[in-house]
């Protein structure tokens, strides 16, 4: 059975011109892989994925997967709220040879537990491929309830969550009421530690962007169960954490990477790229880090 695990890195997706930025997309996939993580998603949240239509979102699938070469797991973005959708993206995500898909609950519909449930194991008798479920109710208005996550995670196919939920203690009810090996990953970098705690396995982590060395370690200090030294490096960690999401992720997250020369801070419409005020707490934040080095 597939087991994800570690820091999987929510990658962003780079512009320029408004066009997707190939070569460096693939430079950051690199720079990720050099310092350690455990796996990548790209066409996430993060990734912008609501503003990439259908022909990008496969492009990105393709140069994620070629500049990972098999060195790591590539969980891919194929969420929708319409199951047909997310089925299309699925089966171009087998085709390019992901190792898993990232698929959201539904937005917008508001589909009931019975429908989450009917969504979910539609998808996963439609394609072979593990999925990674993405429960994050403050943008889709709808929760995954524990009991209806074991009901998904019955099927064979559903492996792993994406807790975005913002209660690290419902891991708890999660591991009770699932009985394969399953992973549980929060889906917010400044509750890692907490999920951590409660039996999570990893994190998908926005933070990993700018400092994927780090997260990496904060990873594997919590699996070899050195708490203390993990609680000092997520203490480091914790102000940049916490200012990359002062504004819609991630035009903070864009911001950092282009003062350390990685990326433009280009975000696509609706999304504008930070204001002044967050941009000197993103900036400040990363000194305090260690992603920047002060004056």
């Amino acid at each position: 059975m597939t087991v994800f695990k570690g820091v999987y890195t929510a990658l962003v997706t780079p512009f320029k011109d408004d066009k997707i930025d190939d070569l460096t997309f693939q430079t950051l996939i690199e720079r990720q892989i050099e310092n350690g993580v455990h796996g990548i998603i790209p066409v996430g949240t993060t990734g912008e994925s609501a503003t990439l239509d259908d022909g990008e979102h496969w492009h990105l699938f393709d140069l994620a997967i070629e500049a990972a070469n098999g060195r790591v797991p590539v969980v891919v973005g194929c969420g929708s709220n319409d199951t047909k959708a997310a089925i299309r993206h699925m089966e171009m995500a087998k085709k390019a040879g992901a190792d898993g898909a990232l698929v959201v609950a539904p937005y917008y519909n508001k589909p009931s537990q019975a429908g989450l449930i009917a969504h979910f194991n539609t998808l996963a008798n439609a394609v072979d491929l593990p999925i990674m479920v993405y429960n994050i109710p403050g943008r889709t208005n709808v929760d995954i309830v524990p009991d209806t996550m074991a009901e998904i995670a019955k099927h064979p196919n559903i492996v792993a969550l994406k807790d975005s939920a913002g209660d690290p203690s419902r891991t708890v009810l999660h591991l009770a009421r699932i009985h394969k090996p399953f992973s549980i990953f929060a889906g917010d970098d400044h509750l890692a530690l907490a999920f951590a705690a409660y039996g999570a396995v990893g994190c998908v982590s926005v933070l990993a962007n700018i400092m994927p060395k780090e997260c990496a370690q904060l990873q594997d200090l919590m699996a070899a169960e050195k708490m203390t030294q993990a609680r000092a490096l997520n203490q480091q960690l914790d102000p940049l954490q916490r200012a990359l999401f002062l504004e819609p992720n991630p035009g903070p997250a864009k911001f950092a990477l282009s003062i350390i020369d990685l990326c433009a801070e280009d975000v696509r419409l609706p999304l504008v790229p930070p204001n002044t005020a967050t941009r000197g707490a993103v900036q400040t934040a990363m000194i305090a880090s260690g992603a920047l080095r002060g004056n």
